[in-house]
């Protein structure tokens, strides 16, 4: 952890004194225009110089970097620092970009610049930022690839997103089983550059299936006459295109792979999956599940238009005050018990609130659990027994806690017998719900995480105020 701040830390220091350039030509730009009687010419020369000078520090720069300052930016400055990121870079930086703050970019670009970045950009690039492309742009520079490369990028492109398939890249060395190392090594000279962290090449037969992989380190020590299946692995691990890329992931993740072949239907090879792609994977599988668990969508920018991002809230906030109300309609039953016992007001907020804490770590348990595999059918009743006797053990232990501080506070045993056993209770309550919700929304084919906290929340909230202002009305009234 202590590392990644660090490394934050590096990324905002290497990045602060273009931003900070960023955000004097924009105010330049701002005070410039309010100006009176100044000469156009002296006003373009010092915003040239300005952009000049930005233009250069980007040009400096990597494509994440470039990405993380678009980013960091306003939407009204994105669209002057797009338009000086340099066409090599263009394809790159848009696939490092959320596709929320992509899109606009591209939308605002004129068609030549798209398609001098669309022609830089490499196949795998292409295949990532065609869906954002307009469809004359498009199908213009699928006509002018090589027939094969345009064969991936239409195969790739066709992909769900969420499939293995969508992630692959066509930057990799594939060789015919009838090969021997020397041979391989001709094909590598043959190539203008190698793919970028290859560490194994992949063994096929005349239609293209997949026979093995080889792996560098072997390859290098082995003398030049062999042939290339007396080194082959011939069973490595091997995604289909339409694998889902959160099993993919746990994969990767699980036997430490650099990369692995891709196969289609008919165990042809297809492409190449590497650690690179799955990262980005994760990385944007934790952030949409963060944000839908809160009642947010992924396609939010954190820095884009007001009315967008209210419009984009309204459907949970919506949903949110509809609980809430019939949250209040639960208390509204008791009023009586709670105008007979004011203390129960103070006390409702500490019942609701801890159930709502022990739903909330079900629910990420099961998101995850879901995400990775990790929970299946054959699984869940034991997590459903094991989550209950969490709940059981902890709201016995700070029920009864709460419940001697209740008989501290107001020096009655039941009120604090009251407070214990309703806790206890919304514990379990809140478990159940956080095993239900994930898994109701995973059998109905959408996100785990889709809502989870709002749902919750009403949950807890209602389910805590009925059971304690219940109990208190049979035992202290």
């Amino acid at each position: 952890m202590r590392d990644t701040h660090k490394n934050s830390a590096r990324l905002d220091e290497r990045l602060r004194p273009i931003i900070e350039l960023i955000e004097r030509q924009t105010l330049a730009e701002n005070v410039a225009a309010r100006r009176v009687g100044e000469s156009e010419v002296e006003r373009y020369i010092s915003e040239r110089q300005n952009r000049d000078r930005i233009a250069e520090r980007l040009n400096r720069l990597g494509a994440a970097d470039i990405a993380a300052i678009l980013e960091r930016l306003a939407v009204g400055e994105r669209g002057t620092v797009w338009a000086l990121v340099p066409v090599r870079l263009g394809a790159e930086v848009l696939c490092e970009l959320d596709p929320e703050v992509a899109a606009p970019l591209v939308t605002g670009t004129d068609a030549e610049r798209l398609a001098e970045i669309g022609r830089a950009a490499d196949t795998y690039d292409l295949s990532q930022i065609a869906g954002l492309l307009p469809a004359e742009l498009r199908e213009q520079l699928l006509a002018e690839l090589e027939p094969g490369q345009r064969r991936w990028v239409v195969t790739a492109v066709a992909y769900d997103e969420d499939w293995a398939g969508s992630r692959m890249s066509d930057e990799l060395v594939a060789v015919p089983d009838t090969a021997t190392v020397k041979d391989v090594f001709k094909t590598f000279r043959r190539m203008q550059d190698l793919p970028q962290g290859l560490d194994k090449i992949f063994v096929v037969d005349a239609r293209r299936r997949l026979r093995g992989v080889v792996p560098m380190a072997r390859l290098l020590v082995t003398p030049p006459r062999r042939s290339i299946l007396e080194i082959t692995n011939e069973d490595p691990v091997v995604f289909q295109v339409d694998e889902d890329i959160e099993h993919v992931s746990e994969e990767f993740r699980r036997q430490d792979l650099s990369s692995a072949p891709v196969v289609d239907q008919h165990g042809r090879l297809a492409g190449r999956l590497s650690s690179d792609a799955i990262m980005d994977a994760i990385r944007e599988e934790a952030d949409e599940d963060a944000l839908l668990r809160d009642g947010l969508s992924p396609a939010e920018d954190a820095l884009g238009p007001v009315f967008k991002g209210a419009r984009q809230r309204w459907r949970w906030l919506g949903l949110n005050l509809m609980t809430a109300f019939i949250a209040s309609r639960v208390i509204q039953v008791f009023d009586q018990t709670i105008t007979e016992l004011v203390a129960l007001a103070t006390l409702m907020p500490i019942v609701a609130s801890i159930g709502g804490n022990t739903g909330n770590q079900t629910v990420a348990l099961l998101v995850r659990g879901l995400a990775l595999g990790k929970v299946t059918s054959a699984n869940a009743r034991y997590l459903g027994y094991k989550e209950l006797a969490i709940a059981l053990i902890n709201g016995s232990l700070w029920g009864g806690a709460l419940g001697l501080l209740g008989y501290l506070l107001y020096g009655s045993w039941p009120l604090g017998m009251v407070l214990a056993v309703a806790t206890l209770l919304n514990l379990v309550v809140a478990s159940l719900a956080g095993l239900c919700i994930p898994l109701g929304m995973a059998r109905l084919g959408a996100d785990p995480a889709m809502g989870a906290s709002v749902m919750l929340t009403f949950v807890t909230d209602a389910m805590g105020f009925f059971i304690f202002l219940g109990l208190a009305s049979v035992v202290l009234l």
